[in-house]
């Protein structure tokens, strides 16, 4: 079966649009999602960013908003401004990274939704412990885990592959061939070079 790695960040609001679909599109294709859960600060501070360009170039973040608030109206999602935007997603990453593979999906769709349907802060630990608890995911044990220098140092490789595997944003969509898509509308091209059906 071919695959392709999905790399999204927690913060992402396009990450959140493909976080919700993400699944459905890559069965029906026939393509197995690898989620990568990974971090944008260290890419954003490296081009010089301290933020996201969406707080720094406010006419390109108000647009943005606008555009989420078509895009979600399109496919039935809800969506509320988290405050502070962009969040603290670090332990959120840590602990999808802690989640078993089977788990990972389901956790990051329920922390998007959080965050971007109900505007919930998902950098409070209490609330991605509610999270981990409504999918009868063991919170202790999985916070336990996301706490280790393993977990830690795997959320440090994957931002590092995602760097070297030339992903500026999120989200991005990297083939077994190195190709890469950037942004939820590229998705269903990444599916399809994944197949072998795109354009070279």
């Amino acid at each position: 079966m071919p695959e392709l790695d999905f790399w999204y960040e927690f913060a992402s609001t396009y990450s959140y649009l493909a976080a919700m679909r993400a699944e459905a599109l890559a069965g029906e294709a026939g393509v197995r999602l690898r989620w990568r859960p990974f971090l944008l600060g260290p890419i954003f501070f490296a081009q010089g960013w301290k933020t996201s360009p969406f707080n720094l170039y406010p006419a390109k973040g108000r647009n943005m908003w606008r555009d989420m608030e078509r895009q979600c109206a399109i496919r039935g999602l809800p969506l509320r401004q988290p405050d502070p935007f962009p969040q603290n997603t670090l332990v959120a990453a840590r602990l999808a990274l802690a989640l078993p593979d089977e788990s990972r999906a389901d956790f990051s769709r329920a922390v998007f939704h959080a965050e971007f349907g109900e505007g919930r802060d998902i950098s409070g630990e209490q609330v991605l412990r509610d999270l981990l608890g409504a999918l009868d995911l063991p919170a202790e044990p999985v916070f336990a885990r996301a706490k280790s220098d393993d977990v830690k140092a795997r959320l440090r490789d994957n931002t590092e592959d995602a760097q070297r595997a030339g992903v500026f944003g999120a989200p991005s969509f990297v083939a077994a061939d190195g190709e890469l898509f950037w942004g939820d509308d590229r998705f269903e091209q990444a599916l399809d070079w994944a197949r072998g059906k795109g354009t070279s």
